[in-house]
């Protein structure tokens, strides 16, 4: 018999070979963006105040649609555990098609109303031409944009995260490269900025269909879209769709709470948020781990191996948490540096940052166990859960900031959303009600 030790080394080589590629394509996605922001910028002020309201957009926008990732990762892995290779690139393909009729739908309907979303986001008049602009081009990116999200799901749920990480870095470099000779050598403003994206989102999707192709033909599965598996995949979706929803509703209702405190205190925010922001990559990247593995698990009909290797990811999970937390505390007094020379932003921003460390351990909790639970397909557990969470954060957060707690005062009430999140995950996974077996749930 396998030793506790053994077994843990197993475990962990398996998390490991899945969550290291994972992190490096999480961190690698930002980076389109970021690009075009460093690029952009030469063009002035406004384009780039257009850039940051259209970016903004469509960052929930496509934020909204990660269940075609989640959702298809959870499906394909339970078909590979069950070893049905077959079903499972078969599956994929569904979400994939799903994925390019949700993306032609939202260029259809979003089309007409760009003027309406750059005024709901409040752009001035010297900015919204550009946002509208920006916003109007790369629309027709969303397709794209939305087959990576599935393709990405269906190899994951295949075991494979190099793959991923590989088109993100090309995806990466031919959009900075296309930016450059658009916006700054053909000099087609912030349009040219959007067309650069639209083309290597479009090309890494075309990258991903050609990969499910291979994967389809080796295996025999149908490539044609199915309707019964268009139903699976958008149902199977909901659930993370509301609870997706729930969790943007906490980011933006915190950075609106924190722009009517003040200048100061939203220059902090956004700091310590992005802080927070950067550490919950690695997080999510054993989450992500945590949706391929206990998916091809429970599609094994594995019951021991899928609580073996939860404990596991739960305990990286802690422990990467407790080591971010001592990290931020240990770099906690010259970080401000890095980012003001205002005093008070400064004080802000040292208070917030003890307790962005001090939650990193639950955090650590949290995604995790949200990645198993979404693997597992346990989607309508996860959105009326993070949807009670949200409830609780609300009122809190509106009551401290009524009171004049601060940006403290903000932090806190996020605290208690992760705490109640910590709870309802903690109090799920105990049970046995999410461990369906199958290779369909």
């Amino acid at each position: 018999m396998s030793t506790p030790r053994r077994l843990a080394s197993a475990h962990d080589r398996e998390i490991l070979r899945l969550a290291v590629p994972a992190f490096g394509a999480l961190v690698a996605e930002p980076l389109f963006l970021l690009s075009d922001t460093a690029i952009v910028g030469h063009l002035g002020t406004a384009p780039l105040g257009g850039l940051g309201v259209a970016g903004q957009a469509l960052s929930t926008l496509v934020y909204l649609c990660v269940f075609l990732a989640y959702g298809t990762t959870a499906g394909v892995a339970r078909q590979v555990g069950a070893g049905d290779l077959r079903a499972a690139v078969r599956q994929g393909i569904d979400g994939m098609w799903l994925a390019l009729a949700i993306g032609a739908a939202l260029i259809v309907v979003g089309l007409p109303l760009v003027p309406s979303v750059v005024e709901a986001f409040g752009a001035s008049p010297d900015v919204a031409p550009y946002a509208e602009t920006y916003l109007r081009v790369s629309l027709f990116g969303i397709p794209g944009m939305l087959i990576v999200l599935a393709g990405t799901g269906v190899l994951r749920g295949l075991q494979d995260t190099r793959t991923p990480l590989i088109v993100a870095i090309g995806g990466f470099s031919l959009n900075l490269l296309l930016n450059v000779v658009f916006v700054l050598v053909l000099e087609w403003g912030i349009a040219g900025s959007a067309w650069g994206t639209v083309v290597a989102q479009t090309a890494s999707a075309a990258v991903y269909v050609v990969v499910v192709l291979r994967a389809a033909r080796r295996y025999g599965a149908p490539v044609r879209p199915d309707m019964d598996g268009l139903r699976t995949s958008a149902t199977a979706g909901f659930g993370l769709l509301v609870r997706t929803a729930a969790l943007r509703i906490v980011l933006i209702v915190g950075t609106s709470i924190a722009a009517r405190m003040g200048d100061e205190e939203i220059a902090a925010y956004q700091v310590g948020f992005q802080v927070w922001t950067l550490l919950v990559f690695a997080l999510d990247a054993i989450a992500i781990a945590g949706q391929a593995i206990t998916g091809r698990y429970l599609g094994a009909s594995d019951l021991a191996g899928t609580r073996a290797v939860t404990r596991r990811m739960v305990w990286w999970g802690v422990v990467c948490g407790v080591v971010f937390g001592l990290a931020i505390l240990a770099v906690r007094p010259w970080l401000p540096d890095l980012f003001t020379s205002d005093g008070d932003v400064r004080d802000l921003l040292l208070a917030s940052l003890l307790i962005v460390a001090v939650l990193q351990p639950v955090a650590g909790v949290v995604f995790v166990l949200d990645g198993i639970l979404i693997g597992a397909g346990d989607g309508a557990y996860l959105a009326v859960t993070t949807f009670v969470a949200t409830v609780v954060f609300l009122p809190v957060a509106v009551v401290l900031y009524r009171v004049d707690a601060g940006l403290t005062g903000l932090w806190a009430a996020i605290g208690l959303w992760m705490l109640t999140r910590m709870l309802t995950l903690a109090l799920r996974a105990r049970g046995d009600r999410w461990m369906v077996t199958g290779a369909v749930r």
